[in-house]
């Protein structure tokens, strides 16, 4: 088998194991005043369940390379990238969540560009107020990603479906699953908030390489 098809294979049975629940368990880590602060953006219905409507063909895959940031236009979203890992637990690792405009790259799996699913974390908010991915669950079916690469590349990827899914239904295979194309999921914390439990949710963009400039 290639080496990129095992760490695809590798990487859609770590995340099932893994990545969703370190997600889930780190939902916590927002603002002290989110309950009283302005309702963080939910996907929009028209935008929900988008993910089973057929996609384009996508380009060829792009060989690996590590992603240097992550831009949304459509939600002025333009961030550098830092690679996370595992923890000594075996959770994977969020940015610091002292660093509000900063994502992740989980770099046990493949490069955005590559064929497989990469994935892009960020934090919501912080203390401070509103994090990278704030707005993410406002983000429409159609808008760019687009991720500057290492090699001098940009990976441009197209959103087809925003969604919103509570700690107890996360759909960690569905989310995470390895495929034949180039996909990017980008993640954040959504749904309610309390003190005692954080988040009780994820909001989860899914979206496939479209090009490159």
């Amino acid at each position: 088998m290639p080496t990129s098809d095992r760490r695809g294979a590798w990487f859609t049975l770590a995340c099932v194991l893994l990545l969703g629940l370190f997600l889930l368990r780190n939902g916590s880590a927002g603002s002290a005043d989110s309950t009283d602060g302005p309702p963080r953006p939910a996907p929009a219905l028209a935008a929900r369940h988008a993910t089973t409507a057929p996609q384009p063909p996508a380009p060829a895959p792009l060989p690996p390379s590590s992603p240097r940031r992550i831009t949304i236009p459509s939600l002025t979203v333009d961030a550098p990238l830092t690679e996370v890992g595992l923890d000594t637990d075996g959770w994977i690792q969020a940015p610091p969540l002292t660093r509000g405009n900063l994502a992740g790259w989980y770099r046990g799996g493949v490069t955005p560009g590559e064929r497989g699913t990469s994935v892009i974390v960020g934090h919501v908010d912080n203390t401070a107020g509103p994090a990278v991915f704030y707005g993410l669950g406002a983000v429409k079916r159609g808008s760019r990603i687009e991720i500057p690469r290492a090699d001098g590349r940009t990976a441009v990827f197209t959103v087809y479906g925003v969604e919103l899914f509570a700690k107890r239904d996360f759909p960690a295979r569905r989310v995470y699953a390895d495929g034949p194309v180039p996909e990017l999921r980008v993640i954040t914390c959504g749904g309610g908030y309390t003190k005692k439990t954080g988040y009780d949710g994820n909001v989860v963009t899914f979206a496939r390489l479209t090009g490159e400039r």
